[in-house]
C-alpha cells in the first residue's frame, strides 16, 4: 500500500514539474507554396485547394467547348474558345487578388495609426491586434478575430503571429507583424515612433501605387481589347455555314492554331511591357 502511495505521489509530483514548462515550439520550416496556393491565399479564397481549381477549370473548358461545338459544329472553334473559358477561373482570381492588394493597401494606414493609439494607451501587443478585431477596419476585423482566438488558445504570441500573416498573404502585413516581433524580441521606446513614420510611408506609397496602376489601366485594357476582338469576330462569324465549312479544313486548324499562338505570345508581352513592379513577401 506504501508502495502504492508513493507511485501516485511521484507521479503527482512529475505532472505538476511537466505543467511548468510550456510545450516547445516545433521550428518554423520554410514551405514551399505552389504558384496556384499563392494565388489564392493572395485573392482571399483559403476554402478553395489548387486541385480543385484545376478540377473546375477543366471542367469549365470541357464544358465551354462541349457547347460551342453542339452550336455551330466546328471543333476547331470550340476547342479555342474552350481554352480561353478554361482561363476565366485564372483571370477571376487574379483580379480578385489584385483588387483585394488595393483594398489592403489603403487600410494598413489606419491599421498602424490603430496599433499606435492602443501602444500609447498602455495597451500591450497583444492586446492592441486582439483589439483589431473590434476596432479596426472592417474588411480586417476578422483576421485579428482569429488571431486573437489562437493567441488566447495557446498562448503563444508568435505562433498566432506566424498564422496572422499567413491568413492575410500580404507583403504590406508582412513588415508590420516583423516589425512588431522584432520590437517584442529587443524592447525598446521607440515603437510609437517606428509606426508612425511606418504610416506617413504607408500612405505616400499606397497614393503613388494607386496613380500608376490608374496609367497602367490603360495598356491592360488595350491589350485585353486587342486579343478579344478577332475571336469576338470568330464567334460571329461561326453562325454562318461557309464559315463554319472553311475552319473545318485542314486550313482552317492552322489558321486558327496560329491565331491562337499569336494571340497569347502578344498578349503576354503586351502584359509583359506595361506591367508594374509587384510587391513580393520577402518576408513571408
Amino acid at each position: 500500500m506504501s508502495a502504492l502511495v508513493g507511485l501516485l505521489a511521484g507521479l503527482g509530483l512529475f505532472l505538476v514539474w511537466t505543467a511548468c514548462w510550456g510545450a516547445p515550439e516545433e521550428a518554423a520550416r520554410p514551405v514551399r507554396r505552389s504558384r496556384l496556393e499563392e494565388l489564392l491565399q493572395q485573392a482571399g479564397v483559403v476554402q478553395v485547394t489548387p486541385a480543385s481549381l484545376v478540377a473546375s477549370t477543366l471542367g469549365l473548358a470541357v464544358l465551354a467547348a462541349l457547347v460551342v461545338l453542339l452550336l455551330t459544329g466546328a471543333p476547331p472553334v470550340a476547342l479555342c474558345l474552350g481554352l480561353f473559358s478554361g482561363y476565366v477561373p485564372i483571370a477571376l482570381l487574379r483580379w480578385r487578388a489584385r483588387r483585394r492588394s488595393s483594398v489592403l493597401r489603403e487600410l494598413w494606414p489606419d491599421v498602424v495609426d490603430h496599433l499606435r493609439s492602443a501602444i500609447r494607451a498602455g495597451l500591450s501587443l497583444p492586446e492592441a491586434l486582439i483589439q483589431l478585431g473590434a476596432k479596426g477596419p472592417v474588411e480586417l476585423r476578422s483576421e485579428f478575430v482569429s488571431f486573437g482566438a489562437d493567441y488566447r488558445s495557446t498562448g503563444h504570441f508568435e505562433a498566432a503571429l506566424e498564422k496572422l500573416k499567413d491568413r492575410l498573404a500580404d507583403p504590406v502585413a508582412d513588415r508590420i507583424i516583423e516589425a512588431l516581433r522584432l520590437t517584442r524580441d529587443v524592447g525598446g521606446t521607440d515603437l510609437g515612433r517606428l509606426l508612425g513614420t511606418l504610416s506617413e510611408f504607408l500612405r505616400d506609397h499606397a497614393r503613388t501605387r494607386s496613380e500608376l496602376e490608374a496609367r497602367q489601366s490603360w495598356t491592360v485594357n488595350a491589350a485585353r481589347l486587342a486579343v478579344a476582338a478577332p475571336w469576338i469576330v470568330l464567334v460571329l462569324m461561326a453562325t454562318r455555314p461557309e464559315a463554319i465549312a472553311a475552319y473545318n479544313s485542314a486550313a482552317g486548324w492552322l489558321v486558327l492554331g496560329g491565331g491562337l499562338l499569336v494571340s497569347v505570345i502578344c498578349y503576354r508581352l503586351m502584359l509583359r511591357i506595361g506591367a508594374l513592379p509587384g510587391e513580393r513577401r520577402v518576408l513571408a
